[in-house]
């Protein structure tokens, strides 16, 4: 008589859009997703098998929702990590391990960790405080970071001089050095148990000056080969260097010069990775279910080149959401639209995006200026 295998049992702290899009992709596999959240309305809700209603900053709720799985991976960095590492302990496999979302999630680590294995980012000082802040007014312009909770281009200030101070936090934080920026790239890498490495090309950035929001991204980045080679070695030493299997997002400064700086990581699906849903042969989210469940990692090439734009709440308007202009979007060749399943927009708030495929960069860049234009949350 033949035992049917253990369905693996895993978790997914966060139930936003990436946990939204990581339950779509789980669909392909044997495997019972469970999901922790406190917004019994958030975007993953009505996919999972099972909802906990809970706050993945709590250590016993955290614990209790991970102590009976196998496996563990987020969507978010402000998790408890003290449960996470008792969890650890006891055997669940966390992806990715503990000790890594404690560096990152700290944006003062996350900088000391990039210094401490000579990876290339710009010159940062560290203030614990709005007094210390004002010390360094000799060290603008600069980027001031908050250290923990910042997302989205929430914790972020641009401070010119000194006339900006004020915008400066008073909680430790990193004042960073602003860079002369050519462009914003950001390197997806994936890593499993054995070690073994899977990059996505490198995706171009361009963001919302007003927000600091991704506002959409092209892929592949158009870089030289010599600046492709240091993009990608770079990011390999950054996911190598934390020891620990999942999927990365290593963002990226190339100044004029083709040198390059690594800005932030995020430890975990991300943003720029939304194109590979259609554009590449193994998404990321995909790809981090191979990683969970042991299976080899998937193909990353791109089927067509790509751009992706993000759908974000306009300035003024608040409430229940209707999508002015999808039925136009919808006609658009070689579009692929995602709704979030937000209730409720707001100004800046991530409602959805839109990947367009085309083999031509100008076809890319029309649709995308359309898109933009035309798809609209309103209230």
């Amino acid at each position: 008589m033949k035992v049917s295998p253990k369905i693996p049992q895993i978790g997914i702290l966060g139930g936003g859009q990436l946990g939204r899009m990581l339950l779509q992709a789980a669909a392909n596999y044997p495997v019972h997703v469970h999901v922790l959240e406190n917004d019994t309305e958030c975007p993953a809700a009505h996919l999972s098998q099972v909802f906990t209603k809970g706050d993945i900053r709590d250590f016993e709720t955290v614990y209790n929702f991970g102590k009976n799985l196998d496996a563990i991976t987020i969507e978010i960095e402000n998790v408890n990590v003290e449960a996470l590492e008792k969890l650890e302990i006891e055997g669940v496999r966390i992806f990715p391990r503990p000790a890594v979302l404690r560096t990152i999630k700290n944006k003062i680590l996350q900088k000391e960790y990039y210094r401490s294995h000579q990876i290339p980012t710009a010159e940062f000082l560290v203030t614990e405080n709005r007094r210390d802040l004002e010390e360094a007014a000799d060290f603008l312009p600069a980027v001031h970071k908050i250290g923990e909770g910042g997302y989205d281009g929430k914790g972020v200030q641009l401070l010119y001089g000194k006339e900006d101070l004020g915008k400066g936090f008073d909680a430790p934080s990193v004042l960073e050095k602003m860079v002369p920026v050519h462009k914003e790239i950001a390197q997806m890498v994936a890593i499993n148990e054995k070690g073994e490495t899977a990059l996505y090309p490198p995706v171009e950035m361009l963001f919302d000056p007003e927000l600091n929001l991704l506002d959409y991204q092209l892929c592949p980045a158009e870089l030289s080969t010599q600046t492709l080679s240091r993009v990608e070695a770079i990011a390999l030493s950054v996911v190598k260097n934390f020891n620990s299997p999942g999927i990365f997002a290593v963002e990226m400064f190339v100044d004029k010069n083709g040198d390059v700086l690594v800005n932030e990581t995020a430890p975990r699906v991300h943003n720029s990775g939304h194109h590979t849903i259609e554009a590449h042969f193994s998404s990321q989210f995909d790809m981090l279910w191979r990683l969970i469940l042991g299976y080899p990692l998937g193909n990353t090439e791109a089927i067509l080149p790509s751009i992706m734009i993000n759908i974000i709440g306009a300035e003024g308007c608040s409430g229940d959401v209707y999508y002015e202009g999808l039925e136009e979007v919808l006609k658009t060749s070689n579009a692929f639209v995602h709704l979030y399943g937000k209730k409720q927009t707001k100004p800046g708030r991530k409602m959805g995006h839109v990947t367009v495929l085309s083999a031509d960069k100008q076809d890319l860049l029309h649709k995308s200026n359309r898109i933009r234009k035309t798809l609209l949350p309103k209230a």
